[in-house]
């Protein structure tokens, strides 16, 4: 049985490039939800959104507060909000001061996703131009659950994945293809 209940993705520069890697090659019947926070400016989350839903067999959508996390979905934080993930599995957005210059912040997500779901979530960090989400991989292993960070090698911008593996390490580092096909192949998706 699958120990795991849901995904967190945390991306920045080059964000765009690594999801259209990733979310297309998730079946339909990808039982896991996934919550992306991408550094983006207000006004373009509906962008990425709506490009990575024609392009992908999940429905992705906007998360939106109260709303219930759902398994086979994929959320993206909308622009200017934090986004959390409360004790009853449902979101709430936050206009508090951005952390680590970011609004959404991909520790705010991580943080109160790893206290959700405890050694049961993924997280997962890609491509990015600063240290955000090294400190939320930090706690999903402190509870317990598995990191993945992308390969720096191989990240359009290295600095968001070096700083995690600095901080927090990781179960597997790992190329976007490596990443797409370890999810695909796992059995964490059915």
């Amino acid at each position: 049985m699958n120990k795991y209940e849901a995904i967190v993705i945390g991306v920045s520069f080059g964000g765009m490039n690594a999801l259209s890697t990733i979310i297309p090659s998730l079946p339909k019947d990808f039982s896991m939800p996934i919550v992306i926070v991408q550094h983006q400016m207000s006004g373009k989350e509906e962008m990425l959104h709506t490009i990575l839903d024609k392009l992908s067999h999940m429905e992705v959508l906007e998360a939106k507060q109260n709303e219930k996390v759902c398994a086979k979905t994929v959320y993206i934080a909308p622009g200017g909000y934090h986004l959390l993930i409360e004790k009853n599995k449902t979101f709430s957005l936050s206009v508090d001061i951005p952390v680590n210059h970011s609004i959404p912040s991909i520790d705010v997500l991580f943080d109160s996703a790893a206290q959700t779901y405890k050694s049961n979530l993924i997280g997962i960090i890609l491509t990015g131009a600063n240290n955000d989400g090294s400190l939320g991989l930090k706690k999903i292993r402190d509870y317990g659950g598995l990191a993945i960070v992308e390969n720096p090698n191989t990240a359009q911008v290295n600095i968001m994945p070096k700083s995690a593996l600095d901080i927090a390490g990781a179960d597997f580092v790992l190329t976007l293809d490596e990443i797409k096909k370890y999810l695909v192949e796992s059995d964490y998706g059915k």
